[in-house]
């Protein structure tokens, strides 16, 4: 097998398994801050859970471009052994906590160690020829989105055998088996050149960020991963509580919230491969306009639902439409990144993620104490909508619907 395709298949497995470790318990952070910390005010829980979810991402921001630029020096998958090493030893500290301030405090700790995924993304789209860039970034979406759909459901299980603590600590190892994993099994090929070959061209930070930065479309493809993340994020975090509001039972929440939420995964887990091959064939910035187009189509009816059933299908529309809107953003950032930079490229871009990460979940605390979750469900899909037009007038300017449509066929 090539060396390529076998990195490929391993760092698939071994997002699988980080993607399933995290979603163990991150999405039940509501019940953990109830249940184990002992807090019961909703308003204060939800504002609670949007801080703890956002912590990660806000030391994530900050450090991603400095992992980046490590990474154009010293290797993408040195990155890989840091970020989920460093995990591991972070998440099992989690399950030891007494506070929603000490875990805080780990999550922020989390964000600056973070970064697996992207670091895979990074070392599979440098080690893989051009022409198989969308459907490998694809599968490796499907290899993430299936960890996020066994993740909850196994935490909805296991939440229902043992307390949220217990889940910690199986977290942490698991986060160390993949660790090991890439440790063992992962070569990279394209790795960078030793320091005194590249001394002619490396530059401060600022130059880094000024190239990167003018180079178009790159800041359009920074806003537009931001807008996506924020936009997710504005209502992920909070689904535990809205299928609470839905279920009108006390029997099964855990369970119920795990396959709600799983939901949209199975369904970007099935078709993110086959955009990847799409987007290989007719473009990546027409399954990226497409994709859009139908997250902000089933997005705003999920705020409208009167049961958990309903709200399932809605969110496995929408997970259909997931799987184009990540890899697309990435393979166009691959496509446009300058040549030596490319680790540090998605630096900036997975620091655009990250703030989107940091702030979702932050806004969206504040507001849905305030105007509810149904109502954060219709903004998400109007911000869907915005970026929708963002891309086209950024991507397609002088496109016409027509035009578009064809492509869609080919």
């Amino acid at each position: 097998m090539e060396v390529w395709k076998r990195n490929l298949y391993i760092l698939w497995f071994a997002e699988f398994i980080v993607l399933a470790a995290m979603s163990l318990v991150v999405p039940f952070l509501p019940l953990y801050l109830s249940l184990d910390l002992g807090m019961h005010d909703q308003a204060s829980i939800q504002r609670w859970t949007g801080l703890i979810f956002g912590a990660n991402f806000l030391t994530a921001f900050i450090f991603s471009p400095i992992w980046g630029k490590i990474a154009d020096k010293s290797g993408r998958k040195m990155m890989l052994i840091r970020s989920g090493i460093g995990m591991a030893v972070v998440t099992l500290l989690m399950g030891l906590v007494t506070s929603p301030v000490q875990l805080l405090a780990l999550r922020l700790l989390n964000g600056v160690i973070s970064g697996f995924v992207p670091a895979a993304i990074a070392l599979v789209s440098t080690n893989t020829p051009k022409e198989k860039i969308g459907y490998s970034l694809g599968i490796l979406q499907s290899g993430s989105v299936a960890g996020s759909i066994l993740g909850p459901l196994m935490g909805g299980l296991f939440a229902e055998w043992m307390s949220f603590r217990h889940i910690f600590i199986v977290t942490g190892v698991l986060l160390f088996i993949a660790s090991m994993l890439v440790i063992v099994a992962v070569k990279e090929i394209n790795k960078p050149q030793p320091k005194e070959q590249t001394a002619q061209v490396e530059v401060q930070a600022e130059s880094d960020f000024s190239r990167i930065i003018h180079i178009s479309p790159l800041p359009s493809l920074f806003i537009t991963g931001f807008l996506i993340q924020f936009g997710m994020m504005s209502t992920n975090p909070f689904m535990t509580v809205y299928v609470q509001e839905l279920w009108h039972s006390s029997n099964f929440i855990s369970l119920m919230a795990g396959i709600v939420i799983s939901s949209s995964g199975i369904a970007t887990m099935i078709f993110s491969p086959l955009l990847g091959k799409w987007s290989d064939r007719i473009g990546a910035k027409y399954v990226l306009l497409f994709s859009l187009l139908g997250a902000a189509v089933f997005f705003i009816p999920q705020g409208m639902v009167n049961d958990v059933w309903t709200l399932m299908v809605f969110r496995f529309l929408l997970g259909m439409c997931i799987g184009g809107l990540l890899p697309s953003v990435n393979a166009l950032i691959q496509q446009y990144a300058p040549a030596g930079m490319e680790s540090r490229t998605f630096g900036y871009s997975n620091s655009a993620l990250f703030l989107g990460n940091l702030l979702g979940p932050v806004i969206g605390g504040i507001l849905s104490g305030t105007i509810g979750l149904n109502s954060m469900f219709l903004l998400a899909g109007t911000l869907f909508l915005v970026n929708t037009i963002w891309v086209k007038i950024r991507l397609h300017p002088h496109e016409t619907p027509r035009t578009l449509l064809k492509h869609m066929r080919m």
